[in-house]
């Protein structure tokens, strides 16, 4: 399934950096919340995502020097951003993105916000995602962060 439509807004980037994902126990955030929002001075992560349901308390990130002890083991994933910002209305878009990535045995974690979608994959498996998204006629912004080699 390609892209439900080829528009700028569903152009493709690839973060820099690596990515943790992470279950905290409710007690754990206040102890953890400053060192992963960072200080003023530093202007924080470039991507944090903070979710809390009543059965989990989710923590995903990029990964950064001076974080708590057990974050850069876990700094296992890589990011994809659909460049948005997507209107409410548009529909299939993560549907048509995941699809070619589960033909090519790429797993996922995707986080929606308000403008638009981030999927991350295991770092070792961004080529074999980027392959996928190609094949499938997803287009990638110029300079978004990785040439394949052959």
């Amino acid at each position: 399934m390609s892209p439900p439509i080829d528009h700028p807004c569903l152009h493709l980037h690839i973060l820099d950096g690596t990515f943790f994902v992470r279950k905290l126990q409710s007690h754990e955030l206040n102890s953890a919340f400053q060192s992963l929002i960072g200080s003023p001075a530093d202007n924080g992560p470039s991507f944090l995502s903070i979710t809390r349901t009543s059965q989990e308390l989710s923590v995903v990130g990029e990964y950064r020097d001076g974080m708590p002890d057990g974050y850069k083991e876990l700094a296992t994933w890589k990011a994809f951003k659909i460049a948005g910002p997507m209107e409410f209305n548009l529909t299939g878009v993560l549907a048509g993105f995941v699809e070619p990535l589960k033909r090519a045995e790429v797993p996922v974690f995707a986080i929606s916000t308000y403008d638009t979608d981030y999927i991350l994959v295991p770092k070792e498996k961004i080529e074999a995602g980027v392959r996928a998204l190609k094949t499938d006629g997803w287009t990638f912004a110029s300079g978004c962060g990785l040439e394949l080699t052959q």
